[in-house]
């Protein structure tokens, strides 16, 4: 059974629509990139699998289910950064400490298994000595690492992110790319949206180019050398990275 299955997904927003025709699969084990233009329906692929957003047309199933039929915290999701209010009163524990919330009953307390997985989220992310500190004192890169952690402490079977290197700074993005190369070798399947094409080999066992639609999909060196890519090349700033998506991305 694929981790993600998905077959001629359609997404409309009114009369725009962000995903047409879209077929999918991935293994678990596997850390897929999602590239594409503004407006390509990257951020929207993510939440429809997230079960966040439904599709018009087509299916899609996570671990032979409907996003929404699975048990809560199987999917941990990190939006956009941009998208997140910083001025909610919490600390950095605090934060992590909500990706424990789903996987609890509605009358479980708080225990030694949760408090030991927000610890060991704190330490894969470098966060241990920020725990205390308020999430809006943070810099980006270090909120940033505080909602993956999250999304770790959660304990997922499955984990998107969206876009989590944007804005952060290379100490984080190597913190980032250590932690997320971990969980797939364990055997977690990752899905993640990204402007870094240069580093794509590094990060991920598959590639995909999104403008609506998958326009490729394959090894992420022969997919960034294809006829695909050439269309993503005219999105591109000079220094290799994509503009930030839109709404509808």
């Amino acid at each position: 059974m694929n981790a993600v299955d998905a077959r001629g997904v359609r997404v409309q927003y009114e009369r725009v629509v962000a995903l047409d025709g879209v077929n999918l699969e991935l293994p678990s084990g596997i850390a897929l990139g999602i590239v594409g233009p503004n407006g390509s329906g990257k951020s929207t692929l993510l939440k429809t699998i997230a079960g966040l957003v439904q599709p018009a047309a087509g299916t899609v199933t996570v671990f032979g289910k409907r996003p929404r039929d699975l048990r809560p915290g199987t999917i941990g999701y990190v939006p956009q950064i941009e998208d997140v209010d910083w001025q909610f009163p919490a600390n950095v524990r605090d934060v992590v400490a909500m990706g424990r919330y789903p996987r609890l009953g509605p009358f479980a307390r708080f225990g030694a298994k949760d408090r030991a997985a927000v610890n060991g989220a704190l330490d894969a992310l470098d966060l241990m000595e920020l725990a205390n500190r308020h999430i809006s004192q943070l810099s980006g890169g270090q909120q940033q690492r505080a909602f993956v952690a999250r999304a770790i402490a959660q304990e997922p079977d499955l984990l998107l992110l969206d876009e989590p290197t944007t804005g952060v700074d290379a100490a984080t993005e190597e913190s980032l790319l250590r932690v997320i190369r971990a969980l797939v070798k364990r055997g977690m399947p990752v899905l993640m949206t990204t402007h870094d094409l240069d580093r794509a080999a590094e990060w991920f066992d598959r590639l995909i180019v999104v403008d609506r639609r998958v326009l490729a999909d394959g090894d992420p060196a022969a997919v960034l050398e294809g006829g695909a890519y050439v269309h993503i090349r005219e999105h591109t700033h000079v220094h290799g990275h994509l503009r930030a998506d839109r709404a509808s991305s």
